[in-house]
């Protein structure tokens, strides 16, 4: 595995529940095709997990 993920929001995170949005929140996905880099840990795995029906991945 690569040492970063790059995330991309393709959806909206409105209609969602408000975990989804947190989590959203917390990947610091705020806005409609922002693009952020992390660390790929078991912890934004599992966040990526929760809200990939709202969000691109590329390793």
């Amino acid at each position: 595995m690569s040492d970063t993920v790059t995330i991309t929001q393709v959806k909206s995170g409105i209609g969602s529940t408000q975990k989804i949005r947190a989590t959203l929140v917390g990947l610091g996905l705020t806005k409609m095709h922002k693009t952020v880099t992390r660390k790929d840990t078991p912890e934004i795995r599992g966040m990526i997990g929760k809200v990939q029906h709202l969000i691109k991945v590329e390793e």
